[in-house]
């Protein structure tokens, strides 16, 4: 692990396996690298494909910074954060990828001007892209509620998985007030090729369906699972691989 900063110079904790063509893994919300991409095998799989797998903690997430401060918080601070992850590491010919949030940060840089050659959008749908306030809103009242969620709360599962991560509220809170809609007008600017991979249990994010139709160039694989369930399945780095390979 080494720690390379981001826009603002919070360090971000940034994980390698493999040699080789880059790929840059961005894992899920209140996940980790770790979690997302390495203790399942994800990485592991796509490495011995003959990639260069860098897969950095997303502010607030796994070992990088926990600012406090609200100036570290600008709009789309994690697309930021890629961007100048991207530059640091002088990436020029790379694909880029992501699940969940790491799916949305992605999007959110293309538009802003990353130009990577392939994308990789896992556990997302259109809606969850088009209307992410809805998703946002879920989980600010889950961190406000925190120590009174009980089983049965819909929002039980997302506090227990924030347990089980340590994941710091305040910079969670301040986080989650960075992010917002995106037009799917604006998908247009996604011009590279690009694989949507979602679990056939998995519309947590809307419909995946919609978002490969939306985006100009892309096609829609479907594995075993629901959002949090896939992520464990061998299927998810398997197809990853053999899209990017193929």
């Amino acid at each position: 692990m080494e720690l390379i900063p981001g826009f603002d110079g919070t360090p971000l904790a940034v994980h390698r396996m493999g040699a080789g063509r880059p790929l840059v893994l961005l894992h899920g919300l209140f996940s980790s690298a770790e979690m997302n991409w390495i203790k399942w095998g994800h990485a592991a799989t796509i490495a011995e494909a003959g990639f260069e797998v860098i897969m950095p903690d997303l502010r607030v997430h796994g070992a990088s910074g926990k600012p406090h401060d609200p100036a570290a918080y600008p709009g789309d601070v994690l697309a930021k954060d890629l961007a100048a992850l991207v530059a640091a590491l002088g990436l020029v010919d790379y694909d880029l990828g992501g699940f969940s949030l790491g799916s949305r940060t992605s999007v959110r840089a293309v538009i802003g001007g990353l130009t990577p050659k392939r994308l990789v959008l896992g556990g997302m749908g259109l809606e969850g892209l088009a209307g992410w306030t809805g998703r946002q809103a879920f989980f600010i009242d889950a961190i406000d509620r925190f120590d009174s969620v009980r089983q049965g709360d819909p929002a039980y599962y997302t506090v227990q998985f924030m347990k089980s991560m340590k994941i710091d509220r305040v910079a969670a809170r301040l986080l989650l007030g960075t992010m917002t809609d995106t037009d799917p007008a604006a998908l247009a600017a996604i011009t590279m090729p690009t694989l949507v991979v979602c679990g056939d249990e998995d519309r947590d994010n809307g419909s995946p369906d919609k978002l490969a139709a939306a985006l100009p160039n892309a096609v829609h694989a479907v594995i075993p699972g629901t959002h949090m369930g896939c992520v464990t399945k061998p299927e998810l780095g398997r197809t990853i691989r053999d899209w990017l390979a193929g």
